[in-house]
């Protein structure tokens, strides 16, 4: 994951500590929950949202609303802010290299190497929608990128951000052409997460492998984009404590919101037919105003409660909280585990998936926070480090 809040001002220069970079990385983790807990608690799980078989929250009913409110906030939008974030770790690297007189890329290629290994694991015993792999291929490239002149790496982010666009815009209107719709979820699919083994779950992705990691595949424009934009972010002094960084903070929270939250809400409010808009264009634009709303929020906090604690915690152990939260849901919502999917099942939803978001949310800011009263890194990052000296 991106690397902590210490940043070089904001820009290069003497070392400082960004600490909005902590809390935004937080509520990233956290808020990339709020998408995947549907994900884990869905009949067939992964397969099952892959294939469209779960269908999509209406408003017909308050339970529905509440559930199409909650995804709404979180498809795409955290997922983005991540992968921002990333960037914005990469370019702190890059700067400290550069201040120290380190060649780059250098030692950088290992610890993507490594997160290659990890995203693998990762896929392989915990979640088919991991995001670590596609991050560890694009920050190879923008690690590469950052090496070019600035007219290079702004002119591969504009082509590549059109390209996804204009990807994205092709691949809804095969789906409007098509009629997009619910699909039936094979029984067979259904029973190998509500009663099946975790061996024959983890053969199950690894012969669905293309299919299950074709999101990071399709959408790598993207990633390049978003990473390169959180780079520019940065050497802007978008994180910053200035009056510069609150001007560019305040246009975010505007552009990003103004745009944004619009797309998603039509895009929801029309059906099935736009969920890669809402998911695509609408989430990385809302992630824009997020980081707006939070650094508006962040600014006026005078002493630091519980919630920017927990978040600042989760923020500085986000290997460790990303991978933990999708141990916890598998053993909570499989049948390998708790089997809660099958036994609540629809019944009693949304109301105990948005509560086993909270009781893992709670559990991770918690847990990091008391982590960190003793340690200085979460273990994950403790055994990446360790790894890596190596």
């Amino acid at each position: 994951m991106p690397s902590s809040g210490t940043a070089v001002g904001s820009g290069p220069g003497s070392p400082a500590r960004l600490p909005l970079l902590d809390v935004l990385r937080g509520a990233a983790i956290l808020g990339t929950l709020m998408t995947n807990v549907w994900v884990f608690t869905a009949p067939g799980a992964e397969w099952g949202v892959l294939t469209g078989a779960t269908g999509t929250p209406a408003f017909d009913s308050v339970p529905h609303a509440v559930e199409a409110v909650f995804r709404l906030l979180a498809n795409g939008k955290f997922l983005s802010l991540l992968t921002i974030l990333f960037g914005v770790g990469l370019a702190i690297q890059y700067a400290s290299a550069e201040r120290r007189g380190k060649p780059w890329p250098g030692s950088y290629r290992p610890r993507a190497y490594f997160l290659f290994f990890e995203g693998t694991v990762h896929f392989v015993l915990i979640f088919a929608w991991d995001v670590l792999m596609g991050y560890a291929v694009t920050a190879l490239l923008v690690a590469w990128l950052l090496t070019r002149s600035l007219k290079a790496q702004n002119r591969v982010m504009w082509w590549l951000g059109g390209a996804h666009v204009i990807l994205i815009l092709l691949a809804t209107a095969v789906l409007a052409g098509e009629g997009a719709g619910e699909t039936e979820l094979d029984e067979d699919v259904r029973e190998l997460y509500a009663s099946g083994s975790y061996g024959e779950q983890i053969l199950f992705r690894l012969e669905n492998a293309l299919a299950m990691r074709m999101e990071p595949i399709v959408t790598f424009p993207l990633l390049v984009f978003l990473f390169l934009l959180g780079v520019r972010l940065f050497r802007a002094g978008a994180f910053g404590t200035d009056d510069t960084a609150r001007r560019i903070r305040t246009r975010l929270f505007g552009w990003g919101l103004g745009l944004g939250l619009p797309i998603s809400i039509v895009s929801t409010a029309v059906g099935p037919e736009l969920v890669l808009v809402d998911r695509y264009i609408g989430g990385p634009l809302t992630a824009l105003g997020y980081i707006g709303l939070i650094g508006l929020i962040v600014d006026r906090v005078r002493r630091p409660g519980i919630l920017m604690t927990g978040l600042i915690s989760v923020g500085r152990t986000a290997l460790t909280g990303y991978v933990l939260q999708n141990v916890i849901c598998m053993l909570a919502a499989y049948g390998i585990g708790l089997g809660l999917a099958e036994s609540l099942g629809p019944d009693w939803s949304p109301w105990w998936v948005i509560g086993l978001w909270a009781v893992v949310c709670a559990f991770l800011m918690t847990g990091a926070t008391l982590w960190l009263r003793r340690f200085n890194t979460g273990p994950l990052e403790s055994v990446q480090r360790w790894a890596l000296r190596r």
